[in-house]
């Protein structure tokens, strides 16, 4: 019988770097390249979890790995929407190119991978409903933006945890994107706050924002602070997260 992989997750103290270093033995860093090229070598699956906004610093981390030439396949931190087909990056600072960048030079050097894109971590703007500057649910008002009729995907950190796992022995995510989106997971805004409405038994004040007024709310607020609309209008308004 083929023995399970040796895992090594790189970011294992984050959010989703927590739930997937529960199947894994081997966690590691991006802050020391020969703590890094010692870990590497121990294993045959590197998984990357940083923070989105550091995926430059997956630049050492592939030098290692394609030095090593050990590993069978790596995962690197992306988990979102798909950076090749955004539709926003005149307006992300970068924060999709750089995942983007971070793509080419794994194809670049030949390393095997999968990338796993699973839209919208459910702890990030369904806790609040989508309302910017919020960190719970409204109970009087709530902001609807375009029409509220587009829809997102949601998927549990804990279960994109567990597909990323699965996909590491598995053939056909070779070199291949895998895209996570139950289609029960796909809910548009004014879908989301109907079952808030039926949860506190009481109807909202809905005010609703077209595509032009929260472009220029964007365009008017500062990063990083707008990252937050940003990914409003681009899973509300342009539909970039049923992917």
């Amino acid at each position: 019988m083929e023995e399970n992989s040796r895992v090594l997750v790189i970011g294992a103290s984050g959010r989703l770097g927590y739930h997937l270093a529960q199947y894994s033995l081997q966690f590691g860093s991006l802050d020391d390249e020969k703590s890094l090229i010692e870990a590497v070598k121990q294993v045959d699956v590197v998984i990357c979890s940083i923070p989105s906004k550091q995926a430059l610093d997956q630049k050492l981390l592939i030098k290692v790995i394609k030095e090593s030439g050990c590993i069978k396949k790596f995962i690197p931190s992306e988990f979102g929407v798909d950076p090749d087909k955004i539709q926003i990056a005149e307006l992300d600072n970068q924060f999709y190119s750089r995942k983007a960048e971070i793509r080419r030079l794994i194809e670049a050097e030949g390393i095997p991978y999968t990338y796993i894109c699973c839209n919208l971590f459910m702890s990030y703007l369904l806790p609040w409903l989508a309302q910017p500057g919020l960190k719970s649910p409204p109970r009087d008002k709530v902001t609807i933006f375009g029409d509220g009729n587009t829809k997102a995907v949601f998927v549990k950190d804990v279960d994109v945890a567990a597909c990323a796992i699965s996909a590491i022995d598995d053939p056909r995510t070779l070199n291949k994107t895998l895209y996570l989106r139950p289609p029960g997971n796909a809910c548009s805004m004014n879908q989301l706050v109907a079952m808030w409405e039926d949860k506190i038994g009481k109807k909202l004040e809905k005010i609703y924002v077209q595509e032009e007024e929260l472009l220029q709310r964007i365009k008017e607020s500062s990063y990083p602070e707008n990252m937050e609309m940003i990914f409003i209008y681009s899973a509300f308004v342009k539909g970039s997260y049923v992917l």
